[in-house]
């Protein structure tokens, strides 16, 4: 079973001072590029049926970086977002299919400001590893017998990802604290 990838065989380590590097779409021609001038955070295999997902696989793998430090350096006119309604806004190519980035635009949501973005399109190395599996359960929205769901849960934590069916609990603790400061029950 192809869990994704980048993860299937070992999962390679952060380069330390590592800064960045250039996504492309699969285009063969005319690729949609977006160049990221930073390390990325809270990389994660994903389960849920938005994300994009290379052929075979069941999870995508996906980390977030500062929406200030991603640039579409060519093929701009190419992107399309996926669903409009959603909280995050994928930009995919209209050509290939491929999710370049996904955007929040409600100032009001916990991860605004971040971008979600899967380093897989890059040929650069020493992007951050990933972390943890969200959304493990979702992976049966998609196809997954219920029944493969504890040797895929046991797989993940062999390859050091322990399998959520939430985000990991600092994210968590994060979208909470966000909440609670709205509320005002805890200081901005």
């Amino acid at each position: 079973m192809n869990l994704h990838p980048s993860i299937d065989n070992g999962i390679k380590t952060a380069n330390p001072g590592f800064s960045g590097g250039v996504l492309s779409c699969h285009c063969t021609t005319n690729p949609v590029t977006v160049r990221i001038n930073a390390q990325t955070a809270h990389n994660h295999a994903c389960g849920c049926t938005k994300c994009w997902k290379p052929d075979g696989a069941i999870f995508s793998v996906v980390a977030v970086v500062s929406r200030d430090a991603l640039e579409v350096t060519s093929g701009k006119e190419k992107l399309q977002i996926v669903d409009p309604s959603a909280a995050i806004q994928r930009y995919a190519c209209k050509d290939c299919g491929v999710h370049m980035f996904g955007r929040i635009e409600n100032k009001d949501h916990p991860f605004y400001g971040l971008d979600f973005v899967h380093t897989e399109l890059s040929s650069d190395s020493g992007w951050s590893a990933p972390e943890f599996a969200a959304f493990v359960s979702s992976i049966i929205e998609s196809g997954v017998a219920p029944e493969d769901l504890p040797a895929i849960r046991t797989r993940l934590a062999q390859l050091g990802l322990e399998p959520y069916d939430c985000l990991s609990p600092p994210l968590m603790d994060a979208i909470a604290t966000h909440v609670a400061k709205q509320r005002g029950l805890l200081p901005a």
